[in-house]
């Protein structure tokens, strides 16, 4: 017999092998998915979004379920979640590093940051409570009705703040004031949406209590402050210190930096509202070091966005099954749903643009982008769907608008960027 050791040696290395064989296939397919997306004028992101949700149960565990099977199901899970969720967390940073937050020091953009922010909030909770109210019985039966209305009005109102990061960079918009209250404004509606998911769900499970809610705010205002005021110049003068010869990265000052985007997420993993938000702020306590970011963009933001992002949607569409749709009447309520919750968030962004003195072509812009979800709305609805808040044809509805939602985004924004006086990039 086997000696203990040997067959937990045995273990870890068919564990890396189908690790090993997962990461190939996703990296592989992620650049085709990309590169498609770009020849059909698509940002890669789409393309990547798509493959990962192609990779799962929807289409390969369709077609080939016993290769779909040996690929993705023949080991524990665990390691492809831990790998997502960490090249989520340095995708954030790096979002963080590529605005010039300078725009909003005028105040004509800081207030068109708060009222597309809470426009694209307000708008599409109330439209998708509605929906979520009157559907629930018929498409949720299972669940409370007040419930489930409060977890479909909760995905009408994310933005998908990484995505949208994602297509300003790829439309070289990062560095504008239309890019920046864009972000601006999405990073606001997350983490009020965040907040508002730990909410439906502490009422979800009857155990709201309000005063602890009311110190979760405080705590997270807290931590930023204490980012920006306590951690950037202490960071800055560390980062000018080790990088006194050139441009380059050293390892010191690289394996410091991670360690701080590391601490930064498990701070705000522990006030609640997720670690990538704690790459965010990091990233955005260092955008104006200008050598540092030219350095991080040259030497490690390719790998990120190579290796670590497509992993995280396919992890995602390997949770994601399209087919559960199978009659013309749950058709019907997914286009009324993708209807509800475009009217809600490009409607209410592009009002309260108007409403800022943007022209008819910048709000819809800012429409479009802020209409972006894609994939972090899957947090959002997976906690529904464990909770029972919503059915699985309701979680495959919410999927769909998620994917359509990112798709329109690089046409729309095709068409209103020239008519604002912003040149497409030639990839598009």
């Amino acid at each position: 017999m086997p000696a203990p050791h040997a067959l937990s040696v045995h273990a870890t290395e068919e564990l890396l092998y189908f690790v090993l064989l997962q990461l190939a296939v996703i990296v592989l397919a992620g650049r085709i998915g990309g590169a498609l997306a770009l020849r059909v004028k698509q940002t890669a992101a789409v393309g990547e979004i798509i493959v990962g949700i192609l990779l799962g149960p929807s289409l390969l565990g369709l077609l080939a379920p016993q290769v779909f099977g040996y690929v993705f199901h023949s080991a524990s899970g665990t390691p492809l979640q831990i790998l997502a969720q960490l090249g989520l967390i340095l995708l954030m940073f790096q979002i963080g590093l590529e605005f010039d937050f300078g725009h909003l020091r005028e105040q004509t953009h800081r207030r068109a940051v708060l009222w597309v922010g809470v426009a694209s909030l307000v708008a599409p909770f109330v439209l998708g409570l509605g929906f979520g109210w009157i559907s629930a019985p018929e498409l949720s039966p299972q669940a409370p009705r007040l419930a489930s209305a409060l977890f479909v009005a909760a995905a009408f109102s994310i933005t998908a703040l990484p995505i949208l990061g994602r297509i300003l960079i790829d439309f070289e918009l990062t560095r504008t004031p239309l890019g920046v209250i864009a972000i601006s404004a999405a990073a606001i509606n997350d983490v009020v949406g965040w907040l508002l998911l730990a909410l439906v769900t502490t009422l979800t499970l009857s155990h709201f209590a309000p005063l602890a809610f009311a110190l979760k705010v405080a705590l997270v205002l807290g931590f930023g402050l204490l980012w920006v005021l306590g951690l950037r110049p202490l960071a800055r003068r560390l980062i000018r210190h080790l990088q006194q010869d050139g441009d380059d990265l050293p390892p010191s000052l690289l394996g410091i930096v991670l360690a701080l985007v590391f601490v930064s997420g498990m701070a705000t993993y522990q006030l609640g509202i997720f670690a990538i938000f704690g790459g965010f702020i990091m990233g955005v306590i260092l955008h104006d070091e200008a050598r540092f970011v030219r350095a991080w963009k040259a030497q490690i933001n390719p790998f990120v966005l190579v290796f670590f992002l497509p992993i995280f949607f396919t992890y995602t569409g390997l949770r994601t099954d399209i087919g559960g749709l199978s009659s013309a009447a749950l058709w019907g309520w997914c286009a009324l749903l993708v209807l509800l919750a475009t009217l809600g968030k490009f409607g209410g962004a592009y009002l309260a643009a108007r409403a800022c003195g943007m022209r008819h072509a910048e709000a819809g812009v800012m429409g479009a982008l802020m209409n972006t979800r894609a994939l972090m709305e899957l947090i959002i609805i997976n906690v529904g769907y464990d909770l029972g808040a919503i059915s699985r044809h309701v979680f495959t509805m919410l999927v769909l608008m998620a994917i359509l939602s990112t798709v329109i985004t690089a046409p729309l924004l095709r068409r209103w960027l020239p008519r604002a006086g912003h040149a497409i990039p030639s990839a598009h």
